[in-house]
């Protein structure tokens, strides 16, 4: 008997809520980390660099071996490096092998999954729904991600009760990244349990761009905006925000954890919120129009004199900056042909993680040489262009379901 598709959307859906809470505790506890290892802001946006850098590498190796060698064992590899990584980020002994860890993309230092699994698990998602649940489905597969990262910021705590337990600080947080570990070896387990379903009709050994030959300015196009726009946010990645808020105002692992757990929840609704706004105004308007106004508000988060009116911006911006997310997975595969949608997906995927990567080393170095808030100004600037240029140039190309 053939397995019903919504059972390998629960797979997937349960995979995703097990990463993005590693990654949700992760990326609070990271840059504490390196604080607490006696790294400045310099030395840690290079890490950070090269942690996202570490992930655009692995985004191109599933594009360009996803569909060759099967979606469910890239996405195993992928998360026994990760469980590998979490404990030789927890033993490291140096700045220099802190730097090797990071470099196999084994972290991420955002809080948000939108990296090489999630390349892989777009192109999945399609095949577990029809097309008029297409949204929903992008909807609740960020919704989930993003809940259980929230959890994850909130879980960030624990290394606190652990330092008021007698565990000194280092240990703390070396004590949560072998938890992060732990959690790379479920995903594991339930990556195996996915069908064949899951997997494309025909492995093509062609390269990306020759799959998607078709619809290879579209991509392009897509990519190189996307590129645009995840070089502004990684300006301020989550790992950022946490070391900004603990410098500037003096907030501490346990209240950080909160403040991004409420963050990740506002966003959840939002996904939930923007399906709707996609079926009343279109996947493209959804996308602009609720991304701009959050850009503002970025600007506007170190310009607030004390600590709860930063944090109060920071919420309102988070309720509408994760909108763009699930319409900008589910537009990218809708405006392409199903045989290329893994290419579609890694490629724009991998822009965007070739782009983010570079930021947070400029950002560092904006926040210690210019001013510590800078990257928030720098960031928010190029997201406001970038949406703008979106729109310009593709409010004429409509998903099929937008044409009729």
């Amino acid at each position: 008997m053939e397995r019903a598709p919504g059972l390998d959307r629960r797979w997937i859906f349960g995979a995703v809520a097990v990463r993005a809470f590693a990654y949700g505790f992760a990326s609070v506890v990271l840059g504490l980390y390196l604080e607490a290892l006696g790294y400045g802001a310099l030395k840690i946006g290079v890490l950070l660099s090269l942690a996202l850098a570490g992930g655009a590498a692995l985004t191109l190796g599933v594009s360009l071996l996803g569909d060759r060698i099967g979606r469910r064992r890239i996405l195993i590899l992928m998360a026994v490096i990760a469980a590998a990584g979490g404990l030789l980020f927890a033993a490291a002994p140096s700045y220099l092998a802190l730097l090797a860890v990071a470099a196999t993309g084994a972290v991420s230092p955002s809080g948000k999954d939108r990296g090489a699994f999630t390349a892989v698990e777009q192109a999945m998602l399609p095949e577990t729904a029809p097309e008029s649940q297409r949204n929903w489905v992008f909807a609740r597969y960020n919704a989930v991600g993003t809940v259980a990262s929230a959890l994850g910021a909130l879980a960030a705590g624990t290394a606190e009760l652990l330092q008021h337990a007698g565990m000194s600080e280092l240990a703390s947080y070396r004590a949560m990244f072998v938890g992060y570990s732990g959690l790379g070896v479920l995903s594991i387990v339930m990556y195996a349990n996915l069908s064949d379903r899951v997997e494309p009709v025909v492995r093509i050994a062609a390269s990306p761009l020759r799959r998607a030959s078709r619809s290879r300015g579209i991509i392009l196009g897509l990519a190189g905006l996307f590129a645009l726009d995840a070089f502004g946010g990684a300006l301020v990645v989550q790992s950022f925000l946490s070391y900004w808020f603990h410098v500037k105002f003096g907030l501490s692992a346990d209240l950080l954890g909160v403040l991004f757990f409420f963050s990740g929840l506002l966003a959840s609704l939002s996904f939930l919120a923007a399906a709707r706004l996609a079926r009343r105004f279109g996947l493209l308007n959804t996308m602009v129009f609720t991304h701009l106004p959050s850009n503002i508000l970025l600007a506007l988060v170190p310009l607030a004199p004390v600590a709860w009116g930063a944090v109060a911006l920071y919420l309102v911006r988070e309720s509408l900056s994760q909108m763009d997310v699930p319409t900008r997975q589910s537009y990218t595969v809708a405006v392409v042909a199903p045989e290329e949608r893994t290419a579609a997906a890694g490629i724009t995927t991998l822009s965007r993680n070739v782009a983010q990567s570079v930021s947070p080393s400029l950002g560092g170095y904006l926040a210690q040489t210019v001013a510590l808030s800078s990257p928030f100004f720098v960031g928010a600037a190029v997201k406001g262009v970038y949406d703008v240029a979106l729109y310009v140039f593709f409010r004429r190309v409509r998903p099929p379901e937008e044409r009729r």
